[in-house]
């Protein structure tokens, strides 16, 4: 067992893409964790997403130990994702650390999560190694990125430490950083036991695993104890910590992450910021965590009617491992039965779509993402987000222009050493609608955005409804802005006419708000030529053929089935 005073609890955080996972792979490589042959890019993120994206969207922890003048010290790295959806994974991190590493790409400076990042570790009073990454790279610009760092946070030139995560240089100083900043885990040792549950997951075969943080006592296999927000009592079946694999142990103590096993079964009884106390203990609490709240519902619907059991299931069982996804069974007068399935963002979206086709194998159709309305009577009022956009400072121009469009109304704009920072409060629908991508298209890939939701404001909506043929299609239907709602309509009938197949009728799609069409197209039918088997004949003959075409024409407009293609939703949904 580690004495207190050895241990190392900390996590990498940075922007996307900045390098955190390589980092991760290159101290477990130092630590003789993981054997060098043995180890593969990416080695924490154990989901085939994350290794086919090359991003983390999911916090992984791991237990490596650092021999430094002859004292092995205990390190706890938690691994976190970068990306602004999985940000409560990264408050959740941070929570059960003492310190933490801020990585920054020296190509690219400080951007968006990089802020967002450092000022939930300064919330948490965690101690931060500035460190800058990829110097072997030969566009790095390490000093304008030192002066950044000094200028925005307020680190000295000295603190600051020059790596490259993928060939190893320096990487052994950093380790030698770790053990002298950070500071080790306080708590009680002879205290009674609280243990701060910072993730869980459900096995299978083993039950709810709880990843912990020891803050106070300790525990082992046999132990008795108590999840203290729902009263649950269960005995210890396993206590270890993870290699990064589950490893067993013989005790957990005050300081320490790991995992505990108990017999609970069913994972709401062990919810992530719940205390695992002694049972019958009289310990107070910890704080624990907000439970994070979906924005972005989608309709999910399989494409064959016999998978809706398969698909409950297999979103029960996603459920169980990510806290964030919310579902309720719900149906559409033209897809059937499907679900209406909360995320919290675009990308959050397309990881669990991507997880249900590929480990559950459904063929899934999405409709359009919408996000959570307030209603007060017959007003509607919208989600609004605080929104900092982080671009060098040759496209401040585009970028106003963009969020003027969207409707934003400047808060701030700050000009940095070759950036600048400006700070909008705009609708959260912006964002589900592309403002992600126009943003990059106007700084040429170099802008990067952050955002926190703030309040519900009230909104000049309208619903907008699609018809073909008369008939309402439901998952296209929408509330926009009123004036928005012309341009809106345009786009929706103008891309459905693009992408519906031609059938043997005529088929006429229609926009209207309130009762009023406000945008129409018309997709001529195939044209048969009833007549070209006709050798003779009189005209009579001929005008009874086409008469009788004219009119089977116009009951298939009727009775005709409007095939509605994936591509043709996706058309709609991506802007």
């Amino acid at each position: 067992m580690t004495e207190r005073k050895n241990i190392r609890n900390f996590a990498i955080i940075a922007h996307i893409d900045h390098g955190k996972s390589t980092l991760s792979d290159r101290l477990l490589e130092l630590t003789k964790t993981i054997p060098k042959d043995k180890l593969s890019e990416q080695f924490l993120d154990q989901n085939i997403i994350s290794r086919q994206r090359g991003i983390t969207i999911k916090l992984a922890p791991v237990r490596m130990y650092y021999e430094k003048e002859a004292v092995f010290y205990e390190f706890n790295l938690i691994d976190t994702p970068g990306h602004v959806d999985f940000s409560y994974e990264v408050s959740r991190t941070l929570a059960a650390c003492e310190g933490a590493v801020l990585l920054v790409d020296a190509t690219q400076g400080i951007q968006a999560q990089t802020v967002a990042h450092y000022m939930s570790a300064k919330k948490e009073n965690l101690v931060l190694i500035p460190v800058i990454n990829k110097i072997d790279l030969p566009n790095a610009q390490t000093e304008a990125v030192v002066k950044e760092l000094v200028e925005t946070f307020g680190f000295s030139d000295e603190e600051i430490l020059f790596i490259s995560a993928k060939t190893g240089e320096n990487v052994d100083r950093l380790l030698d950083k770790i053990v002298e900043k950070i500071p080790p885990p306080i708590g009680s040792e002879d205290g009674p036991l609280r243990a701060l549950i910072f993730d869980a997951v459900y096995d299978e075969y083993r039950g709810v695993i709880s990843y912990v943080r020891l803050v106070d006592g300790s525990v082992r296999k046999g132990s008795n104890v108590t999840f203290a927000q729902n009263a649950v009592q269960s005995d210890v079946t396993d206590v270890g910590y993870f290699s990064p694999f589950l490893k067993s142990s013989q005790v957990l103590s005050t300081g320490e992450i790991g995992y505990i096993l108990t017999g609970v079964k069913d994972i709401r009884q062990a919810r992530v910021g719940d205390t695992i106390i002694a049972a019958g203990s009289t310990a107070v609490p910890l704080p624990g965590y907000n439970t994070p709240k979906p924005m972005v519902f989608f309709g999910m619907y399989p494409k064959s009617s016999d998978d809706f059991p398969r698909l409950r299931e297999s979103l029960g069982k996603l459920s169980l491992n990510d806290t964030a996804l919310t579902w309720s069974e719900d149906y559409s007068a033209y897809l059937g039965s499907g679900f209406r399935v909360g995320f919290l963002g675009l990308l959050h979206a397309e990881i669990v779509k991507e997880r249900l086709q590929q480990e559950f194998g459904l063929d899934l159709l999405l409709t359009m993402p919408h996000v959570l309305y307030e209603y007060k009577g017959e007003e509607i009022y919208e989600p609004y987000m605080m929104l900092s956009v982080f671009t060098p400072t040759q496209y401040v121009g585009g970028v106003m222009a963009v969020c003027q469009k969207r409707k934003g109304d400047m808060l701030d704009l700050a000009y940095h050493e070759g950036y600048a920072v400006l700070t909008y409060e705009m609708p959260y629908t912006m964002f589900i609608r592309g403002l992600s991508a126009e943003i990059k298209s106007v700084t040429s890939g170099y802008g990067s955005i952050d955002y926190e939701l703030t309040d519900y404001k009230k909104a000049n909506l309208v619903p907008l409804e699609i018809r073909i043929n008369d008939n309402p299609i439901d998952v296209l239907s929408e509330l926009v802005y009123k004036e928005d709602a012309p341009y809106i309509a345009r786009e929706k009938t103008s891309k459905l006419k693009e992408s519906l197949p031609r059938q043997q009728f005529r088929q006429v799609i229609q926009a209207l708000t309130n009762g009023t069409i406000i945008a129409r197209e018309e997709i001529p039918p195939f044209r048969k030529d009833v007549l070209a088997k006709m050798s003779g004949g009189d005209r009579t003959r001929k005008d009874k053929l086409l008469e009788a075409q004219k009119k089977g024409k116009k009951r298939m407009i009727t009775s005709g089935k409007v095939s509605l293609p994936q591509e043709a939703l996706f058309s709609l949904i991506e802007n």
